[in-house]
């Protein structure tokens, strides 16, 4: 099965963004929306209190648990947004650099925001995604 996805990158804009600067849904596609995964445990403790990069791989796996569970993977997605409490550029592109590993050569249009505060205590990162999929979940 074919992939309703296609990433499009924009050779007119800038090549510095490690992402596609726009992706289309070819129907027939399932579109799945995530709420933001959060770095939280099983047992919903927030992992690596302090330490946004330990957070973002928690998050970067509850992401794509919660993919699964929708019967979709990583490289379904077609849009991210990702949420860094912290007005520090540094912890901001120490965050994108695991949500990018995360998806390897899949680069799908995401939006990067450093933020006041995210609903956890101790919660630094977030990342919601929507993703496109053929057939039955």
């Amino acid at each position: 099965m074919t992939s309703p996805t296609r990433l499009i990158p924009v050779p007119a804009l800038s090549d510095v963004a490690e992402y596609a600067y726009a992706a289309t849904v070819e129907p027939p596609a399932r579109l799945v929306f995530t709420a933001g995964a959060c770095p939280l445990d099983a047992e919903g403790r927030t992992v690596a209190p302090g330490d946004p990069v330990g957070q973002a791989r928690q998050v970067m796996a509850n992401l794509e648990t919660a993919l699964a569970a929708a019967g979709a993977r990583l490289t379904d997605v077609v849009r991210t947004t990702v949420y860094v409490a912290s007005s520090r550029q540094a912890d901001l592109v120490a965050v994108w650099e695991v949500v990018r590993d995360a998806f390897g050569d899949h680069e799908p249009p995401s939006t990067l925001l450093g933020v006041a505060v995210l609903g956890y205590t101790d919660q630094l990162v977030e990342v919601e995604a929507v993703a496109a999929v053929r057939g039955a979940a």
